[in-house]
C-alpha cells in the first residue's frame, strides 16, 4: 500500500493549482450566502460553484483526491484541537450552553413537532451537561490528533463525520429556530400541582389549551407553545465575544460547520488509502498543523493551544512508539490525548479557565464594558409589488433612486404593498448588562450593611432629600472605587467553604485598613444571615441575578480586588492568596 505521501498524484503543480482553486471556491460560496455580500449573492455563488467543481473535476482526472485529503486532514485536524480546547478551557460555561439545548422548549421541540411526540423532553439530561461538556471537548481534541496522525482513519473519519453532523444538526436547529411558531408541548402536574390547577382553569377559556387526562393523581395538559430559541450556538464558548468582540451569528456557525462537513467528507472518501504518517512524513505534517494552529490561536488572542497541540501530538507518537505490548498501539496513543485533556479539565474545574474571555477577566475594566455595546442602524423600506408578475421592489423612502423612479406614479405597473425594516447594523449589547447589579432592600439593611460608607450616603441623602429609598445598588459603587474586594457565590448552598478561613482572614485585615469587602450572592435574606451567623462571617452582603453570577466565575466562591473599576485580581476558592501576597503581587503593579 502507498504511504500518504503519495499525494501528487499525476501532477504535483496542477494538483496543488486545483486544490487552491478548490479552497477559493468554497470561500465565494460561503461569501455569497453572507449577509455582507448580499449585493453580490448570485455571482459570489455561481463564480463559487463553477471554480469548485472545475476543480474536482481537476483533483479527479489528475489523481490529486489524496492531497486534497491530506489538505483537508490539517485543516480539520488544526480546528478541532483548537475548538476543543476553547471548550475544555471553560467547561462550566459549555455545560450551561448545553442546558440551554436541553430545556424543553429548545431542541426537544424539533422531536416533539417532527415525529407528534408532544411528551418528549430531554430535560433530563440536564443533570449531565457537565459530563456531556467534558466528553464532547475531549472527543474533539482526541479526533483532531487521530487525523493529523492518520492513527485509526477508518474509525477516526466515521467518528468525525458523525461528529459534524450532530453539530451542523446543533446550528441548524439554532439557525432556523423561529420564536414566533409555535409546537405541541404536553406536561403531566400533580393532582394538587398549582400550575395544573391554573391549566384546568385555563383551559376552559384558551384554546391552545387542552386537557387530555385529569384524575384524582395527576392532570395531563397539552398547549401550544413557543420554542426556546437559542441565539449562541456556542461552538467557541465566550472566546469569540472575548477576542474578535462577537460571536459567530447562528448562520455564521453553521455555514462554518457546512465547511467542516465539506472538508470531512473529502477525509471520509479517501480513507481506505490513507495509512499512518511515517517519521518523515510527520516532519511535514506537524509543523504545518502547528501553523494551522497558530492562526486559530491569533484569531482567539491565546498561544496556548499551540503548546498544547505540540504535546499532545508528540504524547500520542511517543506512547505509540513506546508504550510496550498494552499502549505501544494508537489505541494507546488516543488513551494518553484523553489523559492529558483530563489532567487539564480538572485544573480548569477546580479553579478557573486557564484563558479568561469574560468581561470581568483581570486586566478588564468593569465601566467601560458596561457602555462598550453598539446602537443598529436601521432603514424602512417601502415595498412595490408588479402588478403583472409579482415582483416586489423595496426602496429607501428617503433616497435618490426612489425618487428617480417615480414609482408612485406607476400606478397601472406598480402597487405600494407595505413597509419594511431593514437592519443595516445589528444591536450589539454591552459585554456588562444591567443583569449585573448588586442590590438590597432598604429594609433588609443589618449592621455590616450600614457600616459601608456608601451605605450610610445613601441613607443620608435619602433622608435629606426626603425620598423613599427602597432598595441600594452598588453597581456603580463597584465601578468607581478606588478598591474594594468583592466576594461572589453563584450558589450560596454548594459553595465551598473550606477556604473560608482565608477569606475571613482577608475581611478582617481589609476591615481594619477601612478597605470595602462585600459579598454577592443569589440567595434570600434568611439564608443570608444563616451563612453569616453560621460562619461567624459579618459581611455586607448583597444579591444578583444567578445568570450574571454564573458568568462572573466559574469557581464557587471568587475572590475579586477591583481598583477604580478595573480588574487587578481574580482568585478562586481554592487558591485564596494571603492579604500580604495580594498587596504585594496586585495592588503593586
Amino acid at each position: 500500500m502507498k504511504a500518504i505521501f503519495d499525494w501528487k498524484g499525476q501532477s504535483l503543480v496542477l494538483n496543488s493549482i486545483f486544490i487552491v482553486v478548490n479552497l477559493i471556491g468554497v470561500t465565494l460560496i460561503t461569501m455569497g450566502f453572507h449577509p455582507n455580500f448580499e449585493t453580490f449573492a448570485l455571482p459570489l455563488v455561481i463564480s463559487g460553484s463553477s471554480t469548485l467543481l472545475v476543480s474536482i473535476i481537476g483533483l479527479i482526472i489528475f489523481k490529486g483526491k489524496i492531497f486534497m485529503s491530506l489538505v483537508a486532514r490539517i485543516l480539520v485536524g488544526g480546528l478541532f484541537i483548537v475548538s476543543g480546547l476553547i471548550k475544555a478551557n471553560d467547561p462550566i460555561g459549555f455545560s450551561y450552553k448545553l442546558e440551554e439545548y436541553f430545556e424543553d422548549g429548545a431542541l426537544a421541540f424539533r422531536i416533539k413537532e417532527w415525529y407528534g411526540l408532544p411528551g418528549f423532553s430531554l430535560e433530563f439530561l440536564i443533570d449531565f451537561a457537565l459530563f456531556f461538556s467534558v466528553l464532547i471537548c475531549i472527543i474533539e481534541i482526541v479526533l483532531g490528533v487521530l487525523v493529523l496522525i492518520g492513527a485509526k482513519i477508518k474509525f477516526t473519519s466515521w467518528m468525525l463525520l458523525l461528529t459534524m453532523l450532530f453539530f451542523t444538526f446543533l446550528t441548524w436547529h439554532t439557525a432556523n429556530c423561529d420564536p414566533n411558531k409555535k409546537f405541541l408541548d404536553r406536561d403531566t402536574y400533580s393532582y394538587n400541582d398549582p400550575i395544573g390547577i391554573s391549566k384546568r382553569q385555563e383551559a376552559k377559556t384558551n384554546s391552545e389549551i387542552k386537557i387530555v387526562s385529569d384524575t384524582k393523581e395527576e392532570i395531563v395538559v397539552d398547549e401550544m407553545k413557543q420554542p426556546q430559541c437559542v441565539t449562541d450556538c456556542g461552538c467557541f464558548g465566550d472566546a469569540m465575544k472575548g477576542s474578535v468582540g462577537r460571536s459567530l451569528t447562528p448562520s455564521e456557525s453553521l455555514w462554518k460547520d457546512y465547511l467542516l462537513v465539506y472538508f470531512v467528507i473529502w477525509i471520509f472518501i479517501t480513507k481506505k488509502r490513507i495509512i499512518p504518517n511515517t517519521t518523515k512524513e510527520n516532519m511535514y505534517i506537524l509543523p504545518i498543523s502547528l501553523l494551522i494552529i497558530l492562526f486559530f490561536s491569533f484569531v482567539f488572542g491565546w498561544y496556548f493551544p499551540v503548546l498544547f497541540g505540540f504535546i499532545t501530538l508528540i504524547t500520542a507518537l511517543w506512547v505509540n512508539r513506546m508504550g510496550g505490548k498494552y499502549l505501544g498501539n494508537y489505541w494507546g496513543a488516543a488513551l494518553s490525548v484523553v489523559i492529558i485533556c483530563l489532567l487539564f479539565v480538572t485544573y480548569v474545574l477546580r479553579y478557573e479557565p486557564l484563558k479568561d474571555y469574560r468581561p470581568y477577566a483581570v486586566g478588564n475594566n468593569l465601566r467601560q464594558k458596561m457602555f462598550d455595546g453598539e446602537q443598529g442602524k436601521y432603514v424602512s423600506l417601502l415595498v412595490y409589488k408588479n402588478r403583472k408578475t409579482g415582483e416586489s421592489k423595496e426602496y429607501d423612502a428617503a433616497g435618490k433612486e426612489y425618487i428617480n423612479s417615480k414609482i408612485w406614479e406607476k400606478t397601472n405597473l406598480w402597487k405600494y404593498d407595505t413597509m419594511v425594516t431593514k437592519e443595516i447594523v445589528a444591536t450589539r449589547l454591552p459585554s456588562i448588562t444591567s443583569q449585573f447589579n448588586p442590590t438590597i432592600a432598604t429594609s433588609e439593611l443589618g449592621n455590616p450593611e450600614k457600616s459601608l460608607m456608601f451605605v450610610k450616603r445613601a441613607l443620608q441623602k435619602a433622608k435629606n432629600s426626603g425620598a423613599q429609598l427602597d432598595e441600594i445598588s452598588l453597581r456603580e459603587y463597584i465601578t468607581k472605587a478606588p478598591l474594594i474586594y468583592v466576594l461572589f457565590s453563584k450558589d450560596l448552598t454548594k459553595m465551598d467553604v473550606n477556604e473560608l478561613s482565608d477569606i475571613k482572614a482577608i475581611f478582617y485585615k481589609t476591615t481594619k485598613k477601612h478597605i470595602p469587602f462585600v459579598f454577592v450572592c443569589n440567595a434570600l435574606r434568611p439564608q443570608i444571615n444563616n451563612f453569616r451567623n453560621k460562619h461567624n462571617f459579618p459581611v455586607a452582603t448583597f444579591s444578583n441575578d444567578i445568570t450574571e453570577l454564573k458568568a462572573i466565575a466559574r469557581s464557587n466562591p471568587a475572590l475579586l480586588v477591583i481598583a477604580n473599576g478595573k480588574v487587578i485580581g481574580k482568585f478562586p476558592g481554592k487558591s485564596i492568596p494571603s492579604y500580604n501576597w495580594i498587596v504585594k503581587h496586585t495592588l503593586k503593579r
